[in-house]
C-alpha cells in the first residue's frame, strides 16, 4: 500500500513540475511577444521619422531647384546684349 502511495505522490510531482514549466514557457512567450511588438512599434516610429525627414528634404530640394532655375534665367537675360 505505500509504494502505491509513493508512486501517486512521484506523479503528482512530475505534474505539478511539468505544470509549472508550462507556465513558465508560457510566461517566457507572452514576454518575447510582448518585446517584439515594442520593437514594431519603435521601428515603426523611426520610419515615420525617416519618411518626414525625406519629405522635408524632398521640399527643400524643390525649393533649391526652383531659385536655381529663376537664378540661370536671370543669368541669362544679363548676359545677352
Amino acid at each position: 500500500m505505500k509504494t502505491q502511495q509513493d508512486k501517486w505522490r512521484l506523479e503528482r510531482q512530475v505534474s505539478v513540475s511539468a505544470l509549472v514549466q508550462l507556465v513558465m514557457l508560457a510566461g517566457l512567450i507572452i514576454g518575447s511577444w510582448v518585446n517584439l511588438q515594442r520593437q514594431l512599434d519603435l521601428l515603426q516610429r523611426d520610419v515615420r521619422l525617416l519618411l518626414d525627414a525625406q519629405e522635408k528634404i524632398c521640399n527643400r530640394l524643390e525649393t533649391l531647384q526652383e531659385k536655381t532655375l529663376s537664378q540661370e534665367y536671370r543669368l541669362r537675360r544679363l548676359e545677352q546684349p
